[in-house]
């Protein structure tokens, strides 16, 4: 169905990486679940009124959140398909991410006054609350229906990795939660006789304030700056040390300026020997071939080395051992081995996870020592690099 919708509806539906196609997908999808859940809401609201079911009028202003919400999805993606300009030479992709927080606050907020009216009607209970084949039929068509709407938004928001579509696929399927939860409070109303109305209003808009708080989280971490995907940071690594001539990665940091936006900075060892135009060539072809392969844009500094120093190279898998000692997830770049005739100076950077405990100093300290157990009139000059 997806596929479907997309050949119908969006031009060149599968060059997802344009943004006219991007955009194509994000105006169908919002459009598409602005029309059902208006239709569910109208529906939902009828019955709920008919019958005094606050927990379905509950459901049904939650359904018209979601309508408010994929407008704004809608407006998100137009503005978010704006080319970079002078103030913002990485473009509009960004906010993407702000209207999914708006998305969040919206879902927090319509929760909570749904909790303050469903905790109302269990202190102040009034008329029992009627049960009809008409509610149940009409609850179990917003369960599959939102179901698809979930499963709509999960695949298309991973086809065009939109940060608003996964959050609405992650509503849509609390809202399948709290509709079965209302769907089972009815049937036990009709089969049993037990009035269960409010409290089932209350956990529904317990869960639409649960699914809120998660997409506004989940937003926040892109918004202030997350660490890079393994999988891509793996992708970009493994291409670049696909050329011969790249020795070693280290130092990659990767900058998320919104779907379809990510910049790398990555420094890439090369032998020193080799000449530097060559060795400037290669690094050309490798940001180029990141580019085209990944979608992704790179810059990439040339940290030269040496490789034909017999001394130098021992005492580099000397130190990367010794190194280890600390913890094994430690590594070192950057060697540089500086003789001298009173001292000789190991310099190098040495990458720590954030999970080490020792403190930068500590670090330096117990490293030095270690160096020194080698040879007393070893130094160590060492940058810490946390990762």
């Amino acid at each position: 169905m997806t596929e479907l919708l997309g050949k119908l509806f969006v031009k060149n539906y599968q060059n997802v990486n344009e943004k006219s196609v991007r955009r194509g997908w994000g105006t169908l999808v919002s459009i598409v679940g602005i029309i059902f859940n208006i239709l569910l809401f109208v529906g939902k609201f009828a019955v709920g009124t008919l019958f005094g079911a606050l927990s379905i009028t509950a459901d049904a202003v939650n359904n018209l959140s979601d309508a408010g919400s994929q407008l704004i999805s809608l407006v998100s993606f137009r503005l978010a398909a704006k080319p970079a300009d002078r103030d913002h030479p990485f473009g509009h992709a960004r906010i993407e991410y702000i209207a999914s927080m708006i998305v969040s606050f919206l879902i927090i907020h319509i929760g909570f006054d749904l909790f303050k009216d469903a905790l109302d009607k269990i202190i102040h209970p009034g008329v029992p609350t009627e049960s009809s084949w008409l509610s149940v039929a009409v609850l179990a068509v917003s369960i599959a229906v939102k179901l698809w709407l979930a499963l709509f938004n999960k695949r298309v928001g991973k086809k065009i990795n939109s940060a608003v579509m996964e959050a609405t696929a992650a509503d849509s399927l609390s809202d399948v939660a709290a509709t079965s939860a209302v769907l089972v409070s009815q049937l036990i109303i009709r089969f049993f006789g037990f009035d269960l109305d409010a409290w089932l209003g209350a956990v529904v808009s317990l869960l639409i304030m649960w699914a809120g708080i998660g997409i506004m989280r989940t937003t926040m971490n892109s918004l202030l700056g997350e660490a890079p995907d393994a999988e891509m940071v793996k992708e970009v690594v493994d291409l670049i040390l696909s050329h011969p001539g790249a020795l070693g990665v280290h130092d990659l940091m990767a900058h998320n300026y919104g779907p379809g936006c990510m910049i790398v900075s990555v420094h890439v060892e090369v032998d020193g020997s080799v000449d530097v135009f060559k060795s400037h060539d290669m690094i050309d072809n490798i940001e180029k071939k990141i580019n085209e392969d990944l979608g992704i844009i790179a810059t990439i500094h040339l940290d030269p080395i040496v490789t034909d120093d017999d001394e130098t190279n021992s005492m580099r898998e000397i130190t990367i051992a010794k190194m280890r000692e600390i913890d094994p997830a430690v590594h070192i770049h950057d060697f540089r081995f500086v003789r001298g005739n009173t001292h000789t100076n190991l310099i190098f950077d040495i990458e720590v996870p954030f999970e080490v405990p020792l403190s930068d100093q500590q670090i330096k300290e117990t490293a030095n020592s270690k160096i020194r157990e080698i040879n007393p009139n070893y130094r160590t000059v060492i940058t810490v690099d946390r990762c």
